[in-house]
């Protein structure tokens, strides 16, 4: 079986809804001000879920690396603001720096 065939069959509505879902999650963590603001951050939940997309070998593949990828920008946004408030930016920077790496894929 072709290892490309499980994204012909992913609709583009469930990819907008998880674009959707990691744009949710960045806002929730980084403060923006503004219309420019919002359109920037939407273009980095597009980028992020693209190059996960891309790298994913299944759908199961995909779903897990994008479930990992938004915890561990939960759980480091958590320990960054108690840490650093004035920094929540940090967080993107190391976690955009490599979405297709996982702690299981190593």
């Amino acid at each position: 079986m072709d290892a490309t065939d499980w994204r012909t069959q992913l609709q583009a509505d469930s990819r907008q809804r998880i674009v959707n879902k990691i744009l949710e999650t960045l806002k929730r963590h980084l403060p923006i001000s503004g219309p420019e603001a919002l359109v920037e951050l939407n273009k980095i939940a597009e980028k992020f879920e693209q190059k996960i997309f891309s790298a994913a070998t299944s759908q199961s593949d995909y779903l897990r690396k994008i479930s990992l990828k938004m915890l561990t920008m939960e759980t480091k946004s958590n320990a960054t603001a108690s840490s650093h408030p004035q920094y929540p930016a940090e967080v993107i920077e190391l976690d955009y720096s490599s979405p297709n790496t996982s702690e299981a894929d190593q």
